[in-house]
């Protein structure tokens, strides 16, 4: 990368404004809305027709294989009709819960369906793969889109090719289709116009009733995050205190939602003084705020305050998704200082290499970063609902179809999910920090280039990281992708542990002992490759927060009696959660 490269301008929010024209709402921000948006969608359609008609053959190889689809699909009905044994031509992947049902291949119609459903995906996949010519950039967005396409236009999210749906709808007499056409205005009046389906039924659950109930304190706040510490659960802890950085696109109750799956609760129950930073939900009055106020005003003030209180010279810190990136950027302004508060450091699902960010990408070209700087420009920040409308798209069939079929089509009322409500509790985002993080980690993946940006005046060189680290990625994670969070062990210099959960990127991280729903997966050596770590791992039967913990001890020093909260009472601003977390 060349000089001019590597230096950055941290974006303020008027230089945000890209167009003389009225800023747009959300609603034309989020996909496949917004004018900048549908022209790269027209480009790219354009080009990906060029590179066909350099190839013609190919098409005609599309078209033969249709045909010979349909021919084999022909004959499988045919036999199965005669009472003669047959195979089926196209199988749902073993993770796809759509047709789970048992009548999409006990009846011959709806088994019809589902598997003529299958080969065209299947071969719309093949077509795209076969299309020569494309850049990678391209290449993933016309994928992406291409999925968006198949997964609306499943069977299963219409009601007469739905063998679940027509059977509500001829038992009830169609009361499933009104209840769901009720619903669906519902929802749209609740979302101001726009539709705001409910994943999880809102009224079960309170923020400090029955989420993020883990008793604390509120010590500390500034203009951007509070800092809480929570009470001891046991007569001795371990000395050195951590430290949670969570993601401040969501909130950090994420951590902390009921009893049972608490990691935070947890974590106290094993006999370690804890405190978190809790983000503010921003507004206008945030507009100016960079990515070096998020550092100078959350960890490394989290940090001088946890000296305070507690005496202790260093800390454990935690860092989840763009948390952890933060944390990661901390300890190298940290290291270029000489401040060694961090005794370890933990990532969980953490991109620090963005080379291949997954799916993220396709919302990093010029094309949405120009719509979002318009959006963000009428206002200083980016709507909640923008992010949330991004991550549902991430995974369509469990975020919007799945929602759809069961509110809309099935009529069926939301159940109470801690997980899913704590997920449509979004939040908004400066807009000058946003750009920055968009623009020079996932599109210009800048972090991993020595001195590619410069943070609060330090330029960030990952490898002078030579804090130990434990690094917890998750096999399905569709926000982190795993092979790409495993590239960060060729950055860091201290000692590194890489370990794979199962599950997405809150699931796998949210696993409980009390639960040990998803194995884990270890291995002492790092190869270069992710692919051969991951083949000599060893699968492990249980949650990783217990391998995590043993781990942590090493780090955690002695036992000593337990810490009261806060010292002094003027230090004790408010009870946990405390207000931050609860502006909605």
């Amino acid at each position: 990368m060349d000089d001019k490269a590597s230096k950055f301008e941290i974006v303020r929010p008027s230089a945000l404004q890209t167009s003389a024209a009225a800023p747009a709402s959300a609603s034309e921000v989020a996909f496949p809305a917004g004018g900048a948006v549908i022209a790269e969608m027209m480009q790219d359609a354009a080009r990906i027709g060029a590179a066909i008609a350099t190839r013609p053959w190919s098409f005609i190889q599309m078209q033969v294989d249709a045909w010979t689809d349909q021919l084999d699909l022909l004959e499988y009905v045919l036999r199965r009709a005669s009472g003669q044994p047959a195979e089926p031509i196209a199988k749902p992947a073993h993770d796809d819960r759509r047709f789970k049902d048992v009548e999409w291949s006990k009846a011959p119609l709806y088994d019809a369906i589902k598997q003529n459903y299958l080969l065209a995906v299947s071969r719309a996949n093949r077509a795209l793969e076969g299309v020569h010519g494309l850049d990678d950039e391209l290449r993933q967005r016309a994928d992406f889109y291409l999925r968006q396409i198949c997964d609306a236009l499943a069977p299963t999210n219409f009601a007469i090719t739905n063998p679940e749906v027509m059977r509500a709808t001829l038992s009830g007499g169609g009361a499933n289709l009104f209840r769901g056409a009720q619903r669906l205005a519902d929802d749209i009046v609740r979302g101001g116009g726009r539709l705001n389906p409910e994943l999880s039924d809102r009224s079960a659950f309170d923020v400090g009733r029955n989420l993020a109930t883990t008793p604390g304190k509120v010590i500390y706040e500034n203009d951007l995050m509070q800092l809480i510490q929570y009470d001891a659960a046991t007569e001795q802890v371990r000395r050195v205190p951590v430290l949670i950085v969570p993601s401040w696109i969501n909130k950090f109750y994420v951590l902390d939602l009921s009893e049972r799956n608490s990691f935070v609760r947890w974590l106290v129950g094993e006999g370690h003084t804890v405190f978190i930073i809790s983000w503010i939900n921003p507004d206008s009055r945030h507009a100016d705020k960079t990515f070096g106020d998020y550092m100078a005003l959350g960890p490394l003030a989290a940090l001088e305050e946890i000296t305070r209180v507690t005496g202790e010279p260093s800390v454990n810190a935690v860092g989840y998704c763009i948390g952890g990136t933060l944390l990661a950027t901390t300890l190298v302004v940290m290291a270029s200082r000489g401040d060694k508060r961090i005794a370890s450091a933990t990532y969980f699902a953490t991109l620090v290499d963005f080379t291949d960010p997954g799916d993220m990408a396709v919302f990093t070209s010029e094309a949405h970063l120009a719509t979002l700087a318009k959006e963000m420009a009428a206002n200083g920040y980016l709507d909640a609902r923008v992010m949330a409308d991004t991550f549902n798209l991430l995974k369509a069939n469990d975020l919007i179809w799945s929602t759809t079929i069961k509110s809309y089509l099935l009529g069926k009322d939301p159940v109470p999910f801690d997980l899913l409500f704590w997920n449509s509790d979004a939040t908004r985002m400066p807009g000058g920090v946003h750009t920055f993080f968009l623009r020079n980690m996932y599109r210009d993946n800048r972090l991993v280039v020595a001195g590619g940006i410069a943070v609060n005046g330090a330029p960030v060189d990952m490898r002078k990281v030579d804090t130990p680290c434990f690094i917890l990625s998750t096999r399905e994670d569709h926000i982190a992708p795993w092979r790409s969070t495993y590239a960060a062990t060729r950055l860091f210099r201290g000692d590194t542990t890489f370990v794979l959960a199962g599950s997405g990127h809150v699931a796998g991280v949210i696993n409980p002992p009390v639960s040990n729903k998803y194995s884990y997966w270890t291995n002492d050596a790092l190869p270069e490759d992710a692919e051969e770590w991951l083949a000599g791992a060893t699968e492990n039967v249980g949650s990783w927060w217990s391998h995590w913990q043993e781990w942590l001890a090493r780090h955690s020093g002695d036992r000593m009696p337990a810490r009261r909260t806060a010292g002094q009472t003027p230090t004790r601003i408010e009870d946990a959660p405390g207000r931050y977390v609860k502006v909605t």
